[in-house]
């Protein structure tokens, strides 16, 4: 089993920064791909970046996100930068024990953290 728990996520601006956090409990945290998604209201909970041997983000993100990882600290990251009225979302953090090439592979959710990007 494995318990994450995100934090991070708040009210700013048009162009602000924001980190999220994903805490996870577990001693082989390393051994897992780790993500994040995101779900606007009414609709599905979509992809935004994932790292395991290699990083991997949405198009919408690219260039604006970055997710890294530290495993001493069992963490995983979401760094967002010139955020954007569309990025307001629910931003969930997920852990799948295998590779994962779509949030169906993923084994843990965390409960979610909201990001709202003001204008």
């Amino acid at each position: 089993q494995m318990q994450l728990v995100e934090s991070g996520g708040g009210l700013v601006q048009v162009g602000d920064s924001l980190r999220l956090s994903c805490a996870a409990s577990g001693r082989t945290f390393s051994s897992y791909t780790m993500a994040w998604f995101r779900q606007p209201p009414g609709k599905e909970r979509e992809f935004v970046a994932t790292i395991g041997w290699s990083t991997r983000y949405a198009d919408s993100v690219k260039g604006r996100f970055t997710i890294s990882r530290d495993n001493t600290k069992n963490t995983v990251y979401l760094q967002m930068n010139s955020l954007k009225p569309e990025d307001t979302d629910v931003y969930y953090c997920a852990a799948a024990r295998l590779s994962a090439t779509w949030k169906g592979d993923y084994d843990y959710w965390g409960q979610g953290t909201q990001v709202t990007v003001s204008s």
